[in-house]
């Protein structure tokens, strides 16, 4: 091989390299107090625990959640400021739920002193996280258990084609609970869109905590849906198939990628944050900032965010039906929920990718392979243009918009979540999710929209399919510290005005009245009902005009709100889907708008009951959360797998700037 060979790969393998995250994995050393628990590290917090608790039987004590304790805030941004070279980090601490004697455990625990620093015992209403290992175990009790076994018989079914799969029971009123997860089957038998084939009729319960079947009942018979036009394996699809122009693009970038990864700081055009892993929220954005080239520095926008809350539920009321109301993030965790990203078809052949761990029952760690990827994205989209065609000779000025995306995916049962941060050189962050993945079905007896009579919930997709009508909501955890921490919350609400004056020919117009949310109560908004513009500012901080220093919030298509009723036992534990936005002062134990423990939760620690206490929020340092709704009325077009439908909403830098940020970009170069 040639020495210019041997430079040219050389040179290669290094660029690549310098793309690659670099993984703490069982490293001990931490570039940045907010990087994700290592391996080792969640290795040493079950060593820890098991100590403490004198047990080394694996079924005694189940680990439910294992998660980086965040340094309190003021610490934080005291290292940040006064420690440039990152040698000295806070202490390293765990926040970590266990199950133990049928008690939910809450612990600190001090990595740099091997000790439990804080304990406490949950007394109050709901259970932690379900871990993927106990829902396996609970999965496999039907398939053995000699009366459901009876009930596939008597349909003529072959039990080793049947699949099941639990969801949590939810909370109707009683008094008395119990960690459990009801599950219902399905029939595969020539397709592994079991989902699409439900075993109507059958539901049985699963105490979880002891991994035995407490309830048991097969009610109704209809017919079994088909396996036929079910499949969605490409190597078994039937001709035709799809257009194979649509397969012939590809993405180049001649001078190599703009991004910039150390540990878990990312840096890209005139962004720069940090990247998280939890098993609960799945990625998480801190630190983000934006470089002002006017004034020469970083200037912060985002100190934290993250999903908080994804609560889905369905509009059935029947026996079978009634309980499915999940909420996915706080029941089944976004991070233990990720799927691996497949390259070149999630992401594409520009993405980076970023390891996840989380903590097994067994309080081990598990690796998710390609948890997050990170790309530059160009969609063809017009970053600013202008074309002058009033002088003698006409001028055009286009720039080409390229931004940077975060990207996961939540597979939970049925549904696949893609989640989207997308970062724009103007300052805009975009927040863009997408629903794909297998409706939620049910088996009816109907081939055909004549034979329904009443109401069926749903819309029929096949034969004896239905797909039950449901909504989504996801509830984005967002602290913003627009230039600092002292922010405050301003409707700019559009007004008419009647002209009164007879010196116009006009006999209207509208202004804009500016309301600054005083409490809790002042900020909560249901969009849609009247024109505003929701804004972020610091009034602390103005530009040389004088206008406060701000980041709007651009509503997208998915805005809906709940249309449950208040006193229904899920509105009572979903309360924050009434509102598209709530604003609460910064509290280090808020995080999660269903609670901290949401599987059979009765509403009593939620943000909707937080916002209750109306706190003021005025030149505070505030967390938004902003609820992107979505009421789904299934089509044909959703079967047998949903083509994404997507929606999100904006953040958008408004007098943040002097003027256009992104003026001096490179104007695009022609090949």
């Amino acid at each position: 091989m040639s020495s210019t060979w041997t430079l040219t790969i050389i040179l290669l393998v290094s660029s690549l390299l310098t793309l690659l995250p670099i993984v703490t994995g069982d490293e001990n050393h931490h570039l940045h107090p907010l990087d994700p628990l290592t391996p080792s590290e969640i290795n040493q917090v079950q060593t820890i625990i098991k100590q403490t608790f004198n047990t080394t039987s694996k079924d005694n004590i189940t680990f439910h959640y294992v998660g980086l304790d965040d340094p309190d805030k003021p610490t934080l941004l005291s290292w940040l400021s006064n420690n440039p070279s990152n040698t000295t980090l806070p202490p390293r601490r765990a926040f970590v739920i266990v199950r133990l004697d049928r008690k939910s455990h809450e612990l600190i625990v001090d990595l740099s002193s091997n000790s439990i620093v804080s304990k406490n015992v949950h007394e109050g209403h709901g259970y932690p996280l379900f871990n993927l290992e106990e829902q396996k175990l609970a999965r496999m009790l039907p398939l053995t258990y000699e009366p459901f076994i009876e009930s596939i018989n008597k349909r003529g079914l072959n039990v080793s084609e049947v699949d099941c799969y639990g969801l949590t029971e939810g909370w109707y009123g009683e008094e008395n609970s119990r960690r459990a997860l009801k599950f219902t089957c399905f029939y595969m038998n020539g397709t592994t869109n079991f989902f699409m084939r439900p075993l109507e009729g059958i539901t049985l319960v699963v105490d979880v905590d002891e991994l035995k079947i407490v309830e048991y009942h097969d009610r109704v018979r209809v017919p079994l849906p088909k396996a036929e036009g079910t499949e969605y394996r490409w190597s078994l699809l039937n001709q035709p198939l799809g257009d194979p122009h649509l397969n012939h693009f590809s993405f180049d970038q001649p001078e190599g990628s703009g991004v910039k990864i150390e540990g878990h700081v990312v840096r890209w055009a005139n962004w720069e944050f940090h990247l998280g892993f939890d098993a609960r929220a799945g990625p998480v954005i801190s630190l983000a900032s934006i470089y002002d080239r006017e004034q020469g520095k970083y200037r912060a926008v985002m100190h934290r965010g993250s999903i908080s809350e994804l609560f889905v539920p369905y509009m059935d009321e029947t026996e079978e039906w009634y309980y499915k109301t999940v909420f996915d993030v706080g029941e089944y965790g976004a991070g233990q929920s990720a799927s691996s990203l497949a390259p070149s078809a999630d992401c594409p052949p520009n993405a980076v990718f970023f390891e996840g761990y989380f903590a097994g029952r067994d309080g081990k760690p598990v690796h998710v392979p390609n948890a997050i990827c990170i790309f530059e994205h160009q969609s063809g989209n017009i970053l600013w243009r202008h074309t002058e065609a009033e002088l003698p000779e006409t001028v055009t000025e286009s720039r080409a918009e390229v931004s940077l995306v975060v990207r996961t995916v939540m597979t939970v049962g049925n549904y696949d979540y893609i989640f989207d941060w997308e970062f724009k050189p103007s300052g805009s962050i975009k927040i863009g999710v997408g629903l794909t993945g297998i409706l939620g079905v049910k088996g009816a007896e109907y081939t055909n929209t004549d034979q329904i009579k009443g109401d069926v919930h749903g819309v029929l997709l096949a034969d004896n399919v239905l797909g039950i009508n449901h909504d989504h909501f996801f509830v984005f955890y967002l602290d913003l510290d627009i230039d600092g921490e002292s922010n405050s919350f301003v409707k700019n609400n559009l007004v008419t005005k009647r002209v009164t004056n007879d010196n116009s020919p006009r006999k209207s117009y509208w202004t804009v009245e500016s309301q600054t949310a005083k409490t809790e109560s002042d900020a909560r908004v249901k969009l849609g009902l009247e024109p505003s513009e929701l804004v972020v500012v610091n009034p602390n901080k103005k530009t040389k005009p004088g206008n406060n220093h701000g980041y709007r919030i651009i509503p997208g298509s998915l805005s809906s709100i709940s249309l449950l009723s208040e006193d229904d036992y899920p509105q009572i534990r979903g309360a924050f889907s009434r509102y598209n936005v709530w604003v609460t002062p910064y509290d280090k134990s808020e995080k999660w708008a269903a609670g901290q423990y949401v599987d059979h939760s009765r509403g009593d620690d939620t943000l909707a009951v937080w916002s209750h206490r109306n706190r003021e929020i005025e030149k505070k340092d505030i967390v938004l959360w902003y609820t992107l709704g979505f009421h789904h009325v299934p089509c044909q077009e959703d079967f047998p797998v949903m083509p994404t439908l997507s929606g999100g909403f904006e953040l958008r830098p408004t007098n943040f700037f002097e003027r256009n940020p992104v003026l001096k970009v490179n104007p695009p170069t022609t090949m």
